[in-house]
C-alpha cells in the first residue's frame, strides 16, 4: 500500500513540475501579430488597414532597463511606434493607444500615453534612426515609473511618468503600413552622466560625418541595411579627412557576416551613400571579399589577398614633402601625430621617399587640390600595395562600406597617435 501511495505522489510531483514549466513558458513568450520576425528583424506583414504589434517576452527591470529599435525601412507611411505595454496587450492596437501603455511614434513625433490621441513630443524619425526607450527604476516599487525616449543613442527626446501594470512594462513595437521594417536590440545599454544626470549612450558617432545603414556603438560599426542588392550599401564616412598630421587608419573585421562585402578606402566628402568605396569617381578602396582594388570604377583590379574575420585592414596616404591642404588649417581638433607606431603596426609613411616614389617634374606651385598622392593599403600591419591617385577638392575622407547581413568592424581612426 505504501508503494502505491508513493507511486501516486511521484506522478503528482511530475505533473506539478510540468504545469510550472508550462506556466513559465507562457509567461516568457514573445507575442506578435501581422509581423514577420527573422532573428532580431521585424517587418510589417499586413494590408496597411490593420495594426501589427510585437511584445517582448520579458518586461524591463532594474537589470535590463533600456532597449533600442533601428528603423531599417519606413515603408509607405513610416507609422512605426516604440514603447512599453502590459504583457497581454491587444496586438491590433498601436503601443500607447490603450491604458497602461506609452509609446513614441516615428511618423509624427508624438507621444501616446494610454490614449489614441497623441501629444507633440519630439522630432519625427526616418530610415537609419535609432529610437531608444528606457525606465528609471528608483520609484518602481511605488507603482509609478519614469519612461524616457532617445533618438540615435545620445539625445534624450523626453520623459513621462506612467503607472506600472501589475505584470510590468514590456518592450513593444507597432507598425501600420507596407514595407516597414525595424531591427530590435533588447540588450542595448545606456549610462548616466554623473555631472548633469543627462542620459547618454556610449557612442563614437561624433567621429563620423555620415552613417548610412551603419550603426555605431563605441568603435564598433555594424551593418543594419537589407543587404539584398548592390543599392543596399551601408556607408560610414569620417568627419575629418586624412592629413599629414593624421594620415592612416585601420579596420578590424569583427564579423564577416554572410558575404564579407567589406570595403576600406578613401572618398570625396560628397560620395554617393549607396555606392561602395572605390566604385565611383573620387574614391579608391580595397575590398575584403575578393582582394581587389577599386579606383573610381565598378570593375576592380587584382591587388592583394582576401581578408577574413580577425584580419586588420589599413589605409593611408604618403604625401609629397611640400604637400599642404587648406583642410588642415580648418581642423581645430587634430593633434600632432607621434611617429612611434604601435608594436606590430604599419610604420609611419607620411612622406614619400624622395628617390624612389616622388615623381619628377612635379610643380610645387600647382593647386593643392588635384595633386597626386600615393595611397597605400595594409593587411595585418604589412603593406600589400600602393596606388597613385588625385586628391579630390576638400581632401580624402576615411570611408568604410558594408553590404551583407551581420558584418561588423572595429575602427581605429588614429592608430599611430599617442
Amino acid at each position: 500500500m505504501d508503494d502505491i501511495n508513493l507511486h501516486y505522489r511521484f506522478l503528482n510531483w511530475r505533473r506539478r513540475i510540468r504545469e510550472i514549466r508550462e506556466a513559465r513558458a507562457v509567461r516568457f513568450q514573445e507575442r506578435y501579430k501581422r509581423m514577420l520576425k527573422d532573428g532580431d528583424t521585424l517587418s510589417y506583414h499586413g494590408n496597411s488597414d490593420e495594426v501589427g504589434c510585437y511584445v517582448a517576452p520579458r518586461p524591463l527591470s532594474k537589470g535590463n532597463c533600456y532597449f533600442e529599435v533601428t528603423i531599417m525601412d519606413t515603408g509607405v507611411r513610416g507609422t512605426i511606434a516604440v514603447g512599453l505595454v502590459p504583457q497581454f496587450y491587444k496586438l491590433d492596437h498601436q503601443p500607447g493607444w490603450l491604458p497602461y501603455s506609452v509609446a513614441y511614434h516615428a511618423d509624427d513625433g508624438k507621444l501616446y500615453n494610454g490614449n489614441p490621441v497623441g501629444q507633440q513630443f519630439g522630432p519625427k524619425c526616418n530610415r537609419g534612426d535609432r529610437i531608444g526607450c528606457g525606465i528609471y527604476t528608483d520609484t518602481f516599487e511605488s507603482g509609478l515609473t519614469t519612461v524616457f525616449f532617445t533618438k540615435n543613442g545620445k539625445e534624450q527626446v523626453g520623459s513621462v511618468v506612467v503607472p506600472v501594470a501589475p505584470d510590468g512594462l514590456f518592450p513593444a513595437i507597432g507598425m501600420h503600413s507596407l514595407g516597414e521594417e525595424v531591427r530590435l536590440d533588447l540588450q542595448a545599454e545606456w549610462a548616466q552622466d554623473e555631472d548633469d544626470s543627462v542620459m547618454m549612450v556610449d557612442s563614437h558617432e561624433d567621429d563620423w560625418g555620415r552613417l548610412y545603414d551603419v550603426q555605431a556603438s563605441g568603435t564598433l560599426l555594424e551593418y543594419v541595411g537589407k543587404g539584398k542588392s548592390i543599392m543596399d550599401v551601408g556607408l560610414a564616412q569620417a568627419r575629418q579627412p586624412l592629413t599629414t598630421r593624421s594620415h592612416y587608419f585601420e579596420v578590424e573585421i569583427v564579423d564577416a557576416g554572410e558575404k564579407c562585402y567589406i570595403a576600406l578606402g578613401l572618398a570625396r566628402r560628397d560620395y554617393p551613400k549607396n555606392r561602395h568605396p572605390g566604385w565611383s569617381r573620387g574614391s579608391v578602396a580595397y575590398h575584403a571579399d575578393d582582394g581587389k582594388i577599386f579606383h573610381g570604377s565598378g570593375v576592380g583590379d587584382p591587388f592583394g589577398p582576401r581578408c577574413f574575420e580577425g584580419d586588420i585592414m589599413g589605409c593611408g596616404i604618403m604625401f609629397p614633402r611640400d604637400y599642404h591642404s587648406d583642410s588642415e588649417d580648418e581642423q581645430d581638433d587634430w593633434e600632432p601625430m607621434a611617429v612611434r607606431p604601435k608594436q606590430g603596426r604599419v610604420q609611419n609613411l607620411v612622406y614619400l621617399n624622395d628617390i624612389d616614389d616622388e615623381e619628377e617634374g612635379d610643380d610645387p606651385e600647382q593647386d593643392q587640390e588635384g595633386r597626386k598622392v600615393t595611397v597605400f593599403f595594409t593587411r595585418n600591419g604589412k603593406i600589400i600595395g600602393r596606388r597613385e591617385v588625385m586628391v579630390p577638392a576638400g581632401g580624402f575622407y576615411p570611408t568604410i562600406g558594408m553590404l551583407s547581413s551581420g558584418e561588423k568592424v572595429k575602427v581605429d581612426l588614429h592608430p599611430l597617435s599617442g
